[in-house]
């Protein structure tokens, strides 16, 4: 037996005129952006909540400006379908999406010279866009199909494939450094930490020095008792690994596919490029300097960015304690 919301449903019903002529397709769109499925050409239906409501009331807003016609309803049941139809109905459109899901992930699995760095860096992209379309999926299954975990899998296996090809075309190197040697140790970098200081601390703590301390200074100590990163002349910055984040991840081993999706983001912001072009660049820039503007200490500084990097990670699907957990969806462009 299918379950139901317990709350109800949520129904919008439209008319939509007959000119501009894309406007249906424009508003099918914002519909399937927020998961509501079709229950005739012109009403459609979403799990009734706060959110769904609101999804609604934007597509409304938005079909009124065209000079069309919307009704949202709240009802317990609906009399030409049975709750289990209905269900149905959604598990049987997300199933047809978590499918073609699964087919892009193995194609992008067993395609592309993965051995050149372009193909890699290629690869490494579109596995990228993969893992954000499953977020996006799983932010409108309100009832999940049965190949929503084969199509969580497809994407880890190629996710597991791009942190295999950024390592394995390389041998071990003489500068891989072992991780019992900088626990509980110091770890100096320059005042005013940006997207790569933020980052490489948060990498060091999470995964080489739990216990690591920072601290900030214009030049790199002269004793050996720290350890300098991301300064001027120093072994741990930018190398032929990329950015100081890069170069941390490769010479202590680090390989987790979330890792890599931040390495991306961080790449492209801190080297300007624009190699991975990863969605949440912009935002991640704007979060950076937002929080350089809030805090003046350095200390309070790097320690709020390493927090964000933290949920960051998380949200990436790494070691969340539910991966499907709703995501605020975007509202209907105005």
């Amino acid at each position: 037996m299918l379950q139901p919301p317990s709350a109800g449903w949520l129904l919008l019903v439209h008319q939509l005129p007959p000119r501009p002529t894309n406007i249906r397709v424009r508003i099918w769109r914002r519909l399937r952006d927020v998961g509501a499925v079709a229950l005739k050409n012109s009403v459609y239906v979403l799990p009734a909540s706060d959110q769904s409501r609101e999804d609604f009331e934007w597509i409304k807003a938005e079909i009124q400006e065209l000079k069309g016609e919307a009704s949202v309803f709240a009802v317990h049941s609906i009399d030409a379908f049975s709750n289990d139809e209905v269900v149905g109905a959604f598990r049987q459109a997300r199933e047809a999406d978590y499918a073609d899901l699964i087919r892009d992930a193995e194609t992008a699995a067993a395609g592309g010279d993965k051995r050149k760095a372009g193909g890699r860096q290629t690869l490494a992209h579109r596995v990228a866009r993969l893992r954000e379309r499953l977020s996006r999926l799983d932010a409108i299954a309100f009832f999940p199909p049965p190949n929503r975990d084969a199509a969580a899998a497809a994407v880890s296996r190629a996710e597991r494939l791009v942190a295999g090809a950024a390592t394995s075309h390389r041998s071990p190197s003489p500068d891989h450094l072992e991780r019992d040697r900088f626990h509980k140790r110091v770890w100096v970098t320059r005042p005013r930490p940006g997207i790569d200081r933020m980052s490489s601390a948060w990498l060091i703590r999470r995964f080489i020095d739990p216990k690591a301390r920072f601290s900030f200074a214009e030049k790199p100590p002269a004793s050996g008792a720290a350890i300098p990163f991301d300064m001027y002349g120093v072994e741990i910055s930018h190398t032929d690994h990329g950015c100081t984040f890069e170069t941390l991840a490769a010479r202590f081993g680090v390989v987790d596919s979330a890792v890599q999706r931040i390495a991306q983001i961080v790449h492209d912001l801190d080297m300007k490029e624009a190699r991975y072009d990863a969605p949440e660049a912009p935002a991640i820039a704007h979060l950076v300097e937002g929080l350089r503007s809030v805090y003046a200490s350095d200390d309070e500084l790097l320690e709020h960015g390493m927090v964000m990097f933290e949920a960051l990670y998380r949200s990436f699907g790494a070691a969340a304690p539910d991966t499907r957990a709703r995501r605020p969806r975007r509202r209907p462009r105005r």
